[in-house]
């Protein structure tokens, strides 16, 4: 029984996203930001690499620097899954969707579960695409995806693209609302976690964060040997930022009337 209804809650999420053009118009704005900015900063660091002093030289990371785009691209990840889980609490459509899977467990499964899918393949392909695409920009300074590491951290960025997404899902879970999520998620992504991670009397708080833990995966020269693990503890720490979202979101859910 358990198991028929979760399918059918998987067609009816996966019919809702492909319906709604701003979720796929969302992810597609994703993509096309992450390449074109990875490209054009992987160019710009190309014609600069002359001017670049020895250990500037030495630290030079061709992978992460294509990857200069995920930054601004993970913005639309960010409100394509605050739109997947509070868009139907802004027009009410939760009250029919509760009253049609009472079973508040298995809905958010199956929200989450498709979204979740959808992030993995779109995140794949822009990862994969940004990596190639920045390495043609750096011409002969590039890196090859068989080279140590270079795989993991492509691997790893469209990973980090899936989490962000669903760590966005678990908030927009706990607060219910497009707006305030996406006022809540925008200033500790884009403001907080940056003044937290570059100011030296928190900068140990800011490496602990989900964004700045996560990026860790798609580096290939770890130039900062003061940091507290590696990329896949780095990993570690935003599935961990992401379950506890989640959790928070389910026992909202759970607990509280539509």
């Amino acid at each position: 029984m358990i198991m028929a209804v979760t399918a059918q809650v998987l067609r009816s999420e996966w019919t809702k996203i492909k319906s709604v053009r701003s979720t796929v118009w969302t992810l597609g704005t994703g993509v096309v930001v992450t390449v074109a900015l990875g490209a054009l900063i992987s160019a710009l660091a190309k014609n600069d690499y002359e001017n670049l002093s020895p250990r500037d030289r030495f630290t030079f990371d061709p992978t992460f620097i294509s990857f200069a785009g995920m930054g601004l691209g993970q913005l639309a990840l960010i409100v394509f899954g605050v739109l997947v889980v509070a868009n139907e609490y802004s027009t009410g459509m939760i009250r029919t969707s509760l009253a049609a899977v009472p079973q508040r467990g298995v809905f958010l499964f199956g929200k989450i579960a498709i979204a979740t899918a959808l992030a993995l393949v779109v995140g794949m392909i822009t990862s994969f695409l940004t990596f190639f695409v920045g390495q043609a920009m750096l011409g002969d300074r590039g890196a090859h995806l068989g080279d140590p590491g270079v795989l993991r951290a492509v691997v790893g960025g469209g990973l980090y693209m899936t989490l962000i997404t669903m760590f966005s899902m678990g908030v927009a879970a706990m607060l219910r609302s497009p707006m305030l999520s996406l006022g809540v998620l925008m200033p500790f992504f884009f403001l907080i976690s940056s003044i937290l991670a570059n100011v030296s009397a928190t900068k140990k708080v800011g490496e602990y964060l989900p964004d700045k833990a996560g990026q860790k995966v798609m580096q290939v020269v770890l130039v900062d040997d003061d940091a507290p693990y590696g990329p896949w503890g780095g990993f570690a720490i935003m599935v961990l930022w992401v379950v506890a979202a989640l959790v928070g979101g389910y026992a909202v859910l759970k607990k509280r009337d539509a």
